[in-house]
Formats: structure tokens, sequence, C-alpha cells
């Protein structure tokens, strides 16, 4: 895997402010990513009465890390990041219910397929010092034109 050659979270994925939930974007090559995320109380789903952020958002975790695959390789191409949607997860198997403070995760995704109208599936997981506990299959949608599309102008030509 290649380092993601100095561009920050800011710069692949288009979520904002505290919605952006990746922490760094280690590496990153053709086919997958390596992302990080550091839990702590401040993070937008952290809820006090688990006393962490519930295992449920690591999904968000693996859909941002595949978004910034996808906004790394648009910048390949000198494009800006585009939005993505995230279509439906397969397996998601978590070993822990809460992502507790101070915990540093590392979050990968591999590609397995993408068709050409945007439609792919990643192999996702979540790793915490080096042990493997959290494992799912994304399917995402990356519409050639995001805003066409959610205007629902241009779901006929796909």
């Amino acid at each position: 895997m290649k380092p993601a050659e100095g561009w920050a979270v800011r710069d692949l994925v288009p979520h904002a402010g505290r919605m952006s939930l990746l922490s760094e974007v280690l590496q990153v090559e053709a086919e997958s990513v390596r992302a990080r995320v550091s839990i702590s109380e401040q993070d937008l789903f952290f809820d006090p009465q688990l006393g962490g952020v519930g295992a449920w958002v690591g999904i968000e975790y693996m859909a941002q890390a595949v978004a910034a695959w996808a906004g790394w390789q648009g910048r390949q191409q000198q494009q800006a990041p585009k939005i993505g949607l995230l279509l439906g997860s397969r397996k998601y198997r978590c070993e822990r219910a809460v992502f507790m403070p101070g915990e540093v995760l590392e979050v990968s995704a591999k590609r397995e397929f993408q068709a050409d109208n945007g439609l792919g599936q990643f192999a996702c997981e979540i790793w915490l010092q080096e042990v493997l506990i959290a494992s799912a299959a994304l399917t995402v949608f990356g519409p050639p034109d995001p805003e066409k599309f959610l205007q629902g102008e241009g779901a006929q030509d796909e």
C-alpha cells in the first residue's frame, strides 16, 4: 500500500464537521484503504450512558473509509471528492458493544467488485491493537453525477 500522499481526511471525504469520523487516512492503493479512528468523548456518537461509542457506528467508520478510498481515486484524476451512498451492509459482526474513549481503531476496506454504473462492494474490517474486532461487506453506490442523481435526474440513463 502507498501512503495517502499527504491528503487530509477533509481532502478525500465529503463529510464535514463532526460528521467526519476518520482521524487519519493511513494508506491507500488501487483496491484498498486503511484509516484510523481515535475514539473520544467529543465524538458525535459518544453516548455517556454507554461510556463510549456504540459498535453500530463501526458501519459508518467502514463507509467513510470507502469514501476516503473513492476520494483518493478521484484525486488521482484531479477531481474533488463526490458523495456516495451506502446501500447496505451484510454480515456486520463486532466482538464488542462499545468502542471506548482512548481506543485507536484501524479501519480497512478492500474493493471486491465495482460495476461501470458505480455500484460496488467492499470487504471491511476494524482492528484494535492488531486484533480483528469487526467485519462486514458494504454495498455502495457512487453515481457519476451525484447532484443530478439526488434530484432524480439521470437515473434512467444508468
